[in-house]
């Protein structure tokens, strides 16, 4: 059974994507029209940008009311969870994308006349981010670990002992409650650290690259994202019919 909180974030994703899917079209047609001038791209990477920012604050919203929803997503398809890292996409992932989109040479990729003083800024971010990913999956280590506590042992202890019309019940049940509290607490801080990884990383390589550059670049990264999604929905509906 869905909870409120998955219904609506489950209809506000699915509209984010519609979206998405539009400022992809437009992102493309001003790749492949180079009458754009650099103040045309500006504003539309600030409207792609400024998309992806509701979507982690939609997300950190709802994840307030049910953190554990984010952590098996029902409106993403098996494909789609199968690649998440922490609720969403690794943020290294992103200079794989660029260094793909490099040497594909596509009509339009215009990455692929990246600087050199651009490409050392990016090898710097590299490895500036990959330290924050150790740290986030430090940190989720440090929680998973924390469910095997004495705390935990002994709660798990008590409550296997307590009869369900025990009066020492209730009792126990507040202490669970309380204890799943604090660790859920943590899987939010956990998740959150994760999405300011991933914002942190697109911010860094919007802020290396030039405007139409910016412009390729999350054209690939929203068409990845889209296609990824519509092969799991397809995946998934084959599954079914089998």
């Amino acid at each position: 059974m869905k909870t409120e909180v998955v219904e609506e974030f489950s209809g506000f994703f699915e509209k984010w994507v519609c979206q998405l899917e539009e400022y992809l079209q437009l992102l493309l047609n001003v790749s492949d029209d180079h009458s754009h001038e650099s103040v045309n791209h500006e504003a539309l990477v600030g409207k792609v940008t400024a998309h992806y920012k509701d979507y982690y604050t939609a997300k950190w919203a709802a994840a307030h009311e049910d953190v554990l929803a984010f952590f098996s997503p029902v409106w993403f398809s098996p494909l789609e969870n199968a690649y998440l890292w922490i609720t969403g996409w690794k943020p290294s992932m992103v200079f794989r994308l660029v260094d793909t989109v490099r040497v594909t040479r596509s009509p339009g990729a215009s990455l692929a006349n990246m600087s050199e003083e651009q490409l050392k800024k990016i090898e710097v971010l590299r490895g500036k981010i990959r330290v924050e990913e150790e740290k986030v999956e430090g940190e989720m280590e440090r929680q998973q670990v924390a469910m095997a506590d004495r705390r935990m042992v002994d709660l798990a202890r008590l409550a296997s002992r307590i009869k369900g019309g025990d009066s020492a019940a209730s009792q126990v049940d507040g202490l669970v409650e309380g204890a799943l509290k604090g660790l859920l607490g943590g899987l939010e801080r956990v998740m959150k650290m994760a999405d300011c990884v991933r914002l942190k990383t697109l911010k860094g390589v919007l802020e290396v690259l030039s405007p139409r550059q910016c412009v390729d670049f999350l054209s690939a990264k929203s068409m990845l994202q889209i296609q990824l999604r519509k092969w799991g929905k397809k995946r998934e509906k084959s599954s079914l019919k089998s």
